[in-house]
């Protein structure tokens, strides 16, 4: 920064922390960080709700799609459905080398692993809340998967 036609390092500037506070407020940003070899300033800026909150949304416009259409067939649909709850990548077993948490056919027991879904580079295991015998597997290995989405279905 140019004081007095002298630079000033930004890190030793009040002026320069409250211009950057400024901003954010203005510009309703979430924060703003500068980093220097000596010193990190972080600026935060109001709290945006927390991203988790849009998804819960998504599964009304597909009961809605779905009553269009004649459902039969989910009605006979039995057993119990695995659901993701978080948005991520879907991972059936716990590396490519090795085999599956399960598969169709397989018998689970209520807290049993039944899958990996990678999130925000964290891999979180799912457990099936259910006992059973795993009757269809709705995504693939490496899918997307989305908050709600049916992951298994447990007979």
């Amino acid at each position: 920064m140019l004081k007095d036609n002298k630079i000033t390092p930004i890190e030793d500037t009040v002026e320069c922390i409250e211009a950057l506070a400024k901003i954010v407020r203005e510009n309703d940003l979430g924060r703003i960080k500068i980093s220097s070899e000596d010193l990190e300033i972080v600026v935060e800026g109001k709290r945006c709700p927390p991203p988790m909150a849009a998804p819960a949304v998504m599964p009304a416009p597909a009961v809605s799609a779905t009553a269009q259409n004649p459902a039969p067939a989910a009605a006979a649909v039995s057993g119990n459905i695995i659901t993701s709850p978080i948005i991520g990548t879907f991972y059936s077993s716990p590396s490519p080398e090795k085999p599956p948490f399960v598969r169709v056919g397989d018998n689970v027991n209520a807290g049993d692993v039944v899958c990996i879904i990678e999130s925000m580079k964290l891999m979180n295991e799912i457990n099936s809340e259910f006992s059973g015998k795993v009757a269809e597997i709705y995504v693939n290995n490496g899918d997307p998967v989305e908050y709600g989405q049916k992951i298994m279905r447990i007979e």
